[in-house]
């Protein structure tokens, strides 16, 4: 895919992108398939990244929330790990979020869905701290797009890490009921 991506439109060609690309293709297929081969021989737990159902150290319902909370949080990581500023800036139209505003709204909204259940707060009843730190990440629009930008990934990972840290804490004092 890189050899793919890195060839200009002059010079490529399916018999050349093939040619250059087999031998990497074959090395990932054989990589790929010993991983699975190693995932297979290791036990399955309740841990494991693509397990949904119930986890340790929560009620058997909100454990399988949290594994699939855990499971959506790094399919939205997974691509996004390295990029640069100018590419979570990066905008494809004028009515376009960028990849970093993506990321704020996420962590804005699980901040803001939050404070009804675990603080007992009324839709909108945000405090002044939050509402200052994730208002504009939760609406986006013409305002997200001209004030969420110039941040590196870790600005993004420390509001989403975070945010994620309270969720957990408060869910493992809940039961099912």
């Amino acid at each position: 895919l890189i050899t793919f991506l890195k060839m200009s439109s002059s010079n490529f060609t399916r018999r050349n992108f093939i040619s250059k690309t087999t031998g990497a293709a074959v090395m990932a297929a054989g990589l790929t398939s010993l991983s699975m081969t190693k995932d297979l021989a290791q036990p399955t737990t309740n841990e494991r990244i693509n397990y949904i159902g119930p986890k340790d150290g929560y009620t058997p319902q909100i454990g399988t929330l949290v594994s699939m909370m855990n499971w959506m949080r790094q399919t939205i990581l997974w691509p996004v790990e390295g990029l640069s500023v100018a590419e979570l800036d990066y905008l494809h139209d004028d009515n376009s979020n960028s990849i970093g505003g993506m990321l704020l709204h996420l962590a804005a909204t699980e901040r803001f869905y939050q404070l009804n259940p675990f603080e007992g707060r009324e839709w909108g009843d945000w405090p002044k701290k939050d509402a200052d730190e994730f208002d504009i990440g939760m609406s986006l629009g013409d305002e997200g797009r001209s004030k969420i930008k110039g941040n590196n990934l870790e600005f993004y990972l420390e509001k989403l890490n975070r945010v994620r840290e309270y969720s957990l804490q408060e869910l493992a004092k809940r039961d099912d009921d």
